[in-house]
């Protein structure tokens, strides 16, 4: 995979992964406001459920970034589970 191609694919999970979590914060505000007003009619279950979408996006994001991760270092001639990143 060539560098520019990796490149690219880092900074489209990191944008998604950030769309997600923006989404699920948005989500949180609107059932604030929503559930004062409607009060006992507020749908619970359909916010629950969106919310379970959202995280499947993250899920999602999160292992494409292990499959993505794992195809740079085989590329590499490197075995991922051998990596470890040092601290700096």
């Amino acid at each position: 995979m060539p560098i520019s191609a990796e490149s690219e694919a880092r900074k489209a999970l990191q944008r998604l992964r950030r769309a997600a979590e923006k989404s699920l914060r948005e989500v949180d505000a609107l059932e604030g406001a929503l559930r004062r007003a409607e009060g006992d009619d507020f749908p619970t279950e359909a916010y629950d459920r969106l919310r379970g979408h959202l995280e499947l996006v993250n899920d999602f994001v999160d292992e494409e970034s292990r499959r993505l991760q794992e195809k740079i270092l085989h590329s590499g001639g490197l075995e991922p589970g051998r990596v470890r990143r040092g601290s700096a």
